[in-house]
């Protein structure tokens, strides 16, 4: 009779006839341990972009989920110098920006480079040590901070009426110490006589907000006006005071615009030629 089928580990019963009294009586018996099953290898759980993009200043955060890593270890590299950064949950630069993040018992290895520079883009590899070795490369692009005014370049508005411009910047992580307004080359003076004039800053996960307000617009206020933060790119736009009614983009109290200039010349050429 062929031998059963069994599991390593378990337990089976063997009746077995007693030679004395010719009953039948049950034995247990375990098997022995058959050998363990194989270990599965390390692999990369690819869930993060493999293209990010950070502002400068900012933090960057370069993700690398690593499955069934058993006793190896992962490391990152910087590729352009083959500089190896972290190893394990140790750090192998003199550069304090660098760290990786390794949440107690979890697969997460992710490399994150604080106040983010224009030399830190490039690709960057995470590692793990097995034969062959195993890597998942991740490219960093670094953009240069930015201010922007929201709205067209070219604004009109009434005499008297309010001048609204708001500048956003794009960094959040290090926003910026402080946000200048000029009018031509000077910078505005909030406690100027001419009075009226006022600033709203707002800092948010998206980045900082700064709203110059320009109440009672002179014509003197006509100009370009520049929103320039300490630590990201300016923006101007260019302000036109116009006394009485004028078919230009005018800017309402809101900060809203109408038709832009070009289109009401458009609509009154058709009109003055469609006769």
């Amino acid at each position: 009779m062929s031998a059963p089928n069994v599991v390593a580990g378990s337990t089976i019963q063997q009746q077995q006839p007693d030679p004395q009294s010719g009953e039948t009586t049950q034995t247990k018996s375990k098997l022995i341990e058959g050998p363990p099953g194989k270990p599965q290898k390390p692999y990369f759980d690819d869930i993060g972009p493999r293209n990010v993009t950070a502002v400068v200043g900012q933090s960057a955060l370069l993700n690398c989920r690593v499955k069934h890593p058993g006793d190896r270890t992962v490391s990152w590299m910087r590729k352009r110098d083959l500089h190896i950064l972290t190893s394990s949950i140790h750090t192998y630069t003199g550069d304090g920006r660098f760290s990786v993040r390794h949440p107690e018992h979890s697969d997460d290895w992710d490399l994150k480079i604080d106040y983010v520079q224009k030399r830190d883009a490039g690709v960057y590899e995470c590692q793990v040590n097995t034969e062959p070795k195993i890597s998942l490369p991740i490219m960093l692009n670094v953009d240069d901070a930015q201010a922007s005014i929201a709205g067209l370049s070219e604004i009109y508005v009434k005499k008297g009426s309010t001048i609204s411009l708001t500048c956003t910047v794009n960094v959040h992580s290090t926003p910026p110490s402080s946000v200048l307004w000029y009018h031509g080359h000077s910078v505005v003076d909030f406690d100027s006589p001419r009075g009226g004039i006022s600033l709203e800053t707002e800092k948010t996960e998206a980045g900082t907000t700064s709203k110059l307000l320009v109440t009672k617009a002179l014509l003197s206020d006509t100009g370009n006006y520049t929103c320039m933060p300490s630590n990201a790119s300016p923006a101007s736009a260019v302000v036109h005071v116009l006394n009485g009614e004028h078919p230009a983009a005018m800017q309402t109290s809101s900060g809203q615009h109408c038709i832009p200039l070009i289109t009401v010349c458009m609509l009154m050429l058709l009109m003055l030629f469609g006769r």
